[in-house]
């Protein structure tokens, strides 16, 4: 894989930045965590030779100062809401993340759910929540929010907020995803900490949009593509170019929010005395000066704005996206000259599927050589692309069969008589269970399995929408996947064998 990230200079940036924030704050910072914390794939895709884990890397150097607190909008509860790259609910991934977070020895202190509504599923997460030991803190809609500064900033606004109690200096505001209230969370501690006589700070962990790249760069319009579903807008910041007389990105919420938080820390520190000229000085982003290559960071942006389009026709198709998202992205890869036809895998699948007459896969190896599957008695596509992929990567002859008919055929038989299936073929991981088995006696098979690690960032599309088994899988052998938004059959429930 090309890189177009220097992953160690961000961190060096970044790092030595948050410190210079906190010092020029007494007694306590807010500190919000925009994008993925642990696990931010996206810029990894966009910026290759980004970590996905550089965010927490920065925050473990000074642990013993961090306490974190997780937000979730009661809107995703009831609406059960899915993270999209590891396809699980929001509340579920409040969970995922405080484990994450205590095993790597970060300190959650509390959960907060914003613009709380009383409605059974929410209040079932909070018991939840409650049951597990976890302190829980709610927040709630306020009318005008954000632009009737007078009323937010009062009694009947942030004031009806529940004060989050919290035990250490930098307190890292972080949530599943993106709209779930991370600066309303901040922006109402404030309000309640300089009721008690703290004067808190506030800043923003962030990396998209990067501000000091041009406003239609690839890699700023992936952004606006990842949060399609959201309505968010790049934009040039008109506060930092009246202050600077600068160019910098930023995006409409953070752009709209801006006269709040100004009113806010006048409030706190004096009338004039805001510590910020714009939303982009709230900012702590070093992303653009780590960019190493722009050619590559151009290219991988445009491949995952594709990506993006086709994964929301896929969710469209199964209720879980809007029209007015996927046209938003079309429009975007529009504007790049970008269609789905530039994803080799695409084209490929799609004849392979004409020609057979079965659902059918293709992947793309980093060397460009793109390789094929069908649909067959005893194997899905899944199964089969992955391996023929291993055998092109063994240098093994695709005649080759890693694991033979005598040894498929009595797990079909047992996934049929016994177990209640109606599929008989193997899916990816029964596949690949059944090809380590034969490695152990066989060297092809072993030569092969070897190979697996070279899976990664690998491109792979499928003519029919696979089961949530296969693409899990995928996602675990660190393959980017699409799919066609078509079923495999006319079903109106499908199982997870159904491929």
């Amino acid at each position: 894989m090309k890189l177009a990230f220097d992953n160690d200079k961000y961190l060096k940036l970044q790092s030595e930045n948050i410190i210079k924030r906190v010092s020029k704050f007494s007694g306590k910072l807010y500190l919000e965590f925009g994008g993925k914390l642990f696990d931010d794939y996206h810029a990894s895709r966009v910026l290759p030779g980004f970590l996905p884990d550089s965010k927490l890397r920065m925050l473990l150097t000074i642990k013993d100062r961090v306490e974190v607190v997780i937000v979730i909008n009661a809107i995703d509860i009831q609406n059960n809401k899915v993270r999209a790259d590891l396809n699980i609910t929001y509340e579920n991934d409040v969970l995922r993340l405080i484990d994450a977070f205590e095993a790597s020895g970060l300190y959650v202190g509390s959960v907060c759910i914003t613009r709380f509504q009383r409605t059974p599923s929410v209040i079932s997460f909070r018991k939840k929540l409650t049951n597990l030991g976890i302190k829980t803190y709610l927040n709630y809609d306020i009318e005008g929010y954000p632009h009737n500064v007078a009323k937010i900033i009062s009694e009947d606004g942030f004031g009806k907020n529940e004060y989050i109690k919290t035990d250490r200096e930098i307190v890292v505001v972080t949530a599943p995803g993106p709209g779930s209230g991370k600066m309303a969370t901040c922006m109402s501690q404030l309000y309640h900490e300089n009721k008690r006589g703290i004067k808190a700070g506030y800043a923003k962990y962030e990396t998209f949009p990067i501000w000091n790249i041009a406003l239609k760069d690839p890699v700023n319009l992936a952004y606006e593509a990842a949060t399609a579903d959201l309505a968010d807008v790049n934009m040039i910041d008109p506060y930092h170019l009246e202050a600077y007389n600068q160019l910098a990105i930023n995006y409409n919420r953070d752009v709209e929010s801006f006269p709040v938080l100004r009113t806010m820390f006048e409030a706190i520190y004096g009338k004039g005395k805001c510590p910020y000229k714009s939303p982009t000085d709230m900012g702590v982003n070093m992303a653009g000066f780590a960019i190493c290559d722009h050619k590559v960071s151009d290219q991988a942006s445009k491949d995952e704005i594709i990506r993006r389009y086709l994964n929301t026709l896929v969710l469209l198709r199964n209720g879980r996206a809007t029209q007015e998202a996927v046209d938003k992205i079309a429009l975007l890869m529009q504007a790049l000259n970008i269609t789905v036809q530039d994803r080799a895998c695409v084209n490929e699948a799609l004849l392979k599927a004409k020609k057979t007459g079965t659902p059918s896969m293709a992947l793309t190896l980093d060397n460009g050589k793109t390789i094929t599957s069908k649909t067959s008695p005893l194997l899905s596509a899944p199964a089969a692309l992955i391996l023929n992929a291993l055998k092109e990567l063994a240098g093994i002859d695709d005649d080759v069969l890693l694991i033979s008919p005598e040894v498929i055929e009595p797990i079909s038989k047992l996934k049929i008589q016994d177990l209640g299936n109606t599929n008989p073929r193997l899916h990816l991981e029964e596949a690949l269970i059944a090809l380590s088995i034969c490695a152990k006696d066989d060297e092809l098979a072993k030569k092969a399995l070897d190979k697996i690690f070279e899976l990664k960032h690998t491109q792979a599309h499928s003519t029919v929408i696979l089961s949530e088994t296969d693409e899990n899988t995928f996602k675990k052998l660190g393959i980017d996947l699409t799919c066609e938004p078509e079923f495999k059959a006319h079903k109106l429930y499908r199982k997870n064998d159904d491929n």
